[in-house]
């Protein structure tokens, strides 16, 4: 009987069964020898303590500045991390990390909010949603300062200091980034306390946290040769001013 429809499209073609990445899996054979299995076991281990080394370094590092909201020590400057964009409106996770600021200032606990972000396109602009949405919340706009090349973690974090002057800040992500900011800027000269915000375990968490290990690694690589980030540009006195504006 003839497959239509999704059958059809399932069966797998002859050329793809003759592929040559296919031939090659399938000649891989475990050790004949107790010997060499031994071995092979002992190098996948080996493996997997090198891949998990970068991670159990950013939870020693950082275990005693880590904490939620409650936690957060008062301090003049707090960063929040861009984490995507809806339809030009933040996304769950970054309004999640922009209610945290939000909160921390009603409460006195910072005096300005410095957003970093991606804007490498002209129809995407993470930091300026990020302004309007803090606004919205009572952050009054002189006290928002946007950085718009903060393209990952690492150029975050060395812009914040390089750029805007930034000594020391209270850092705002999920609880599965939180780590890997506080390392990076500390790397970076910026002393920093993270704040981890609430998150629905949801696919993008469970994505999220993966990505992590994997992640660990190039912040380990950062961390040692301090790369320069992807734009630096000149001194920006943005912090300053918004410090000494008035509430």
């Amino acid at each position: 009987m003839e497959r239509t429809g999704w059958a059809r499209r399932l069966r797998p073609s002859a050329q793809w069964l003759r592929a040559p990445w296919l031939r090659r899996v399938r000649s891989v054979r475990l050790p004949r020898t107790t010997k060499g299995r031994r071995r092979a076991v002992q190098a996948v281990m080996v493996l997997c303590v090198l891949a998990l080394t970068p991670a159990t370094w950013l939870f020693v590092s950082t275990d005693d500045r880590i904490g939620t909201v409650d936690d957060a020590p008062r301090t003049r400057v707090a960063m929040v991390f861009g984490a995507g964009l809806w339809k030009g409106e933040p996304s769950p996770y970054l309004a999640h990390r922009l209610d945290a600021a939000a909160a921390l200032y009603r409460e006195g606990r910072i005096e300005v909010v410095l957003v970093t972000g991606d804007n490498s396109r002209a129809d995407y602009d993470e930091p300026d949603a990020m302004r309007a949405y803090l606004k919205k919340h009572g952050v009054p706009g002189q006290r928002i300062v946007s950085d718009y090349a903060g393209f990952d973690t690492w150029d975050s974090c060395v812009r914040a200091k390089k750029i805007f002057g930034v000594d020391r800040a209270v850092l705002i992500s999920q609880g599965f980034h939180i780590r890997r900011a506080v390392a990076l800027c500390d790397a970076a000269g910026v002393s920093s306390y993270g704040v981890g915000v609430d998150a629905v375990h949801d696919a993008t968490w469970y994505y999220g946290g993966a990505r992590e290990v994997f992640a660990a690694g190039k912040a380990a690589l950062d961390a040692v040769f301090r790369p320069d980030p992807h734009f630096l540009g000149p001194r920006e006195r943005g912090v300053d001013r918004a410090l000494a504006a008035p509430r």
